[in-house]
């Protein structure tokens, strides 16, 4: 688990998206020691130079509590329920609504970890089952997600030990970036 720390004011900018607000509010120091602020200011340069529609919906909903089968803010999000609805009213995308379906959804290409932009599908094996978890990535080895019962939504560092063993691969929509993204990737909805 990530130790949240404020940052000073003087740190950042003043907040004007969401992004921003989670960055001064909410930032834990890098594994590598830097400072808080320091990190910060790194962190909320790479994300504004790459950050999409996808991940500023994304922000919006931290804190949003954690709930089995959850699909929406009001009665709260899982993992997969969280990633089908960023996608869905971000850019339109309908994906299935299990983290394994998702994984494994036509039109979806699987990306190496090394090779992770903000808005890509992180998977990661929680319950002794590929793909049992889902996250957004948002940049810099940081990730956004409905981790479990009795959390919320809120932004992981994919370096820390316990995700490192458990990543299980990523996966991106090509179209994004052209604007031409598929409506609907449910197998069931595809015949699959």
């Amino acid at each position: 688990m990530l130790a949240l720390t404020s940052l000073p004011a003087r740190a950042l900018p003043e907040a004007t998206d969401p992004i921003s607000r989670f960055l001064q509010d909410r930032f834990t120091a890098d594994s590598t020691g830097a400072s808080a602020s320091r990190t910060a200011e790194d962190l909320l340069g790479g994300v504004r130079e790459t950050a999409s529609d996808l991940v500023l919906s994304a922000m919006n909903f931290l804190g949003v509590r954690y709930r089995f089968g959850g699909t929406s803010e009001e009665t709260g999000f899982d993992c997969s329920g969280f990633t089908r609805h960023v996608f869905e009213n971000s850019v339109g995308l309908l994906l299935p609504r299990r983290s394994s379906e998702q994984a494994n959804a036509p039109g979806l290409l699987s990306i190496r970890q090394d090779d992770l932009k903000p808005g890509d599908l992180v998977f990661f094996n929680t319950m002794r089952s590929a793909f049992s978890h889902v996250g957004i990535y948002v940049g810099e080895g940081k990730f956004i997600h409905a981790p479990r019962t009795g959390s919320t939504v809120r932004v992981e560092d994919m370096r820390q030990d316990y995700w490192t063993r458990r990543f299980d691969g990523a996966r991106r929509v090509p179209q994004l970036s052209t604007g031409t993204a598929p409506r609907n990737l449910n197998a069931t909805n595809l015949g699959n």
